[in-house]
């Protein structure tokens, strides 16, 4: 249910439930995220955040259930290569099946193909060369056009992945876990790209165990766990050491630096 006068909202789920195998992983999830908003949803690993995103991605689908619907920027039926074009989706599934010797530009424009890397028959124009160099330049990493993703860092293949996300020039980001494998510099700069986009518009949903990769342009969190919405609300009320502490189940300390979380 759009709100009146306004866009149709990115991600409307009433009611959502998702199996995987045998098991169920979300649980009647209602979620409803704005056209360029930022969140994050965090959660314990195995609380179905990533199956959140592959439902996005039409890559798992919900159980039929009554009242149970599912609409992305208003519509329930999408076909995925479209939808693709929307929601630049980067995920670490995608970092692994990037990881070959393929030019970090040759990842970028692949996005606009849905494809790992460029084919043969894949009719790449000038426009779509400069499009692809012009987001490289975005994430402050030109030199990694002509550099293979073989002899990428992980920090440095992520920021390619971003950028095939954003050819499109997407309405969201979808981020899965996107500071996994990262050491502390490399986190560092893709947090400054990310925050560098946010700034710049587009709306970033974030899903992650790691509370310093919420950036402070994300205001809302959304709390998973068990498959169920914990809590969703303005991240000054959520990201408390109680409620983190009931989110994953053990003690947890928390302090804030300069827009940042940190627990231990």
């Amino acid at each position: 249910m759009d709100s009146e006068g306004s866009s149709p909202a990115l991600l409307d789920f009433r009611r959502l439930s998702v199996m995987r195998g045998e098991r169920l992983v979300l649980d009647d999830v209602n979620i409803w995220i704005e056209s360029g908003e930022h969140v994050a949803i965090l959660g314990p690993n195995g609380c179905g955040k990533s199956t959140l995103i592959k439902t996005i991605a039409r890559e798992c689908y919900p159980l039929a259930r009554p009242g149970a619907s599912l609409t992305i920027l208003g519509r329930e039926v999408w076909n995925v290569f479209e939808l693709r074009s929307l929601l630049g989706i980067v995920s670490n599934d995608l970092m692994s099946t990037c990881t070959r010797e393929i030019t970090g530009l040759e990842v970028v424009l692949s996005g606009f193909f849905s494809s790992i890397g460029i084919q043969p028959y894949h009719g790449v124009t000038a426009e779509m060369r400069r499009k692809g160099r012009a987001v490289l330049e975005l994430l402050e990493v030109p030199h990694l056009g002509d550099r293979e993703m073989t002899a990428m860092s992980s920090g440095e293949g992520r920021r390619i992945l971003i950028g095939r996300a954003l050819v499109h020039d997407p309405r969201a980001l979808l981020l899965d876990e996107p500071s996994n494998s990262l050491d502390p510099h490399a986190a560092l700069e893709l947090r400054g790209a990310l925050r560098k986009l946010a700034q710049s518009g587009i709306g970033i949903v974030m899903v992650t165990h790691h509370l310093p990769d919420i950036i402070p342009e994300i205001e809302r969190v959304i709390l998973l766990k068990a498959g169920r919405v914990f809590a969703d609300g303005d991240k000054t009320g959520l990201l408390t050491a109680g409620r983190l502490s009931d989110l994953f189940g053990l003690p947890i300390q928390l302090t804030r630096s300069n827009g940042y979380y940190h627990l231990w």
